[in-house]
């Protein structure tokens, strides 16, 4: 299993149980060196003092923030530690919520939350609990040298974590939101059957990055010594003139490629009789 990035205890009311929490995800894609060109070497990355132009061991650096122009308070890991608040191994359950009421724009990074042995009942409870009520749990948790606000659901039996932005966090930009214009009742309707023609059931599993795939094929075929092919690029799409007009269009090729009425799924039968 992999290693924890947190432990503690969660809590809510008078019930307390040990858990730990695991990164649910991570970004992955295909990375490169930096090389000098001449030689193909790899280069280096120096910790340097422009003061006394002095290269710098990483055991010579401290952490400083800067009050004033170039002036610095150092602070040192241990002055950190002493003034880490409660949340630091006690996770508590402030309030409970329910889940639609919450933004998704305020989800940062998700986390595995686990019991520990000694946890196991309690951590079932509030999670049949929490599936059965339709509530999540909100509560403050401090990792990394801040303090979370982070957000508990149930999934597939277990819980979830989600670190959250804080409101100030969450950028605002000027003028988002409805455009200032009129709809007609056609024009849905045919927007309504579009998104019909597209409907799919939720399935993480088909969906790739072929920009990653295509870098991958681009660095076996330099190896190989072969001839870099160019990926078609998609045409230029005129302005749209005629909504409607181009909304029956794109019916039309979306019903053009649907499955025969054998092979379609229980789903997607269940979704042409509504």
């Amino acid at each position: 299993m992999a290693a924890s990035v947190w432990s503690g205890y969660l809590t809510f009311g008078l019930i307390s149980m040990p858990v730990r929490l695991f990164s649910g995800a991570r970004s992955s894609g295909i990375s490169f060196n930096q090389l000098h060109r001449t030689d193909l070497h790899r280069v280096k990355q120096q910790l340097i003092c422009p003061l006394d132009n002095q290269v710098l061991d990483r055991s010579e650096i401290v952490k400083g923030y800067e009050y004033r122009k170039n002036e610095y308070v150092v602070i040192e890991p241990e002055e950190i530690k002493k003034i880490e608040p409660k949340t630091a191994k006690t996770m508590e359950i402030l309030e409970f919520v329910k889940s639609s009421e919450v933004d998704p724009v305020y989800f940062e990074s998700s986390y595995y939350m686990m019991p520990e042995e000694a946890g196991r009942r309690p951590y079932a409870l509030l999670t049949k609990a929490l599936e059965e009520s339709e509530f999540v749990a909100i509560a403050k948790l401090t990792m990394h040298n801040r303090e979370y606000t982070v957000f508990l659901r149930p999934h597939e039996g277990g819980m979830m974590l989600h670190t959250m932005y804080y409101e100030e966090e969450v950028r605002k930009v000027e003028g988002f939101g409805a455009p200032d214009v009129e709809l007609k009742d056609a024009e849905v309707k045919v927007a309504h059957q579009l998104i019909e023609a597209l409907a799919a059931d939720w399935d993480p599993e088909k969906y790739r990055d072929d920009f990653q795939e295509n870098l991958k094929k681009l660095i076996q075929t330099k190896l190989e010594g072969g001839e870099v092919a160019e990926v078609e690029k998609p045409k230029k799409l005129a302005p749209v003139v005629d909504l409607m007009a181009a909304l029956k269009q794109s019916l039309a090729q979306m019903e053009g490629k649907k499955k025969p009425a054998a092979t379609e799924t229980e789903p997607a039968r269940k979704r042409a009789k509504r």
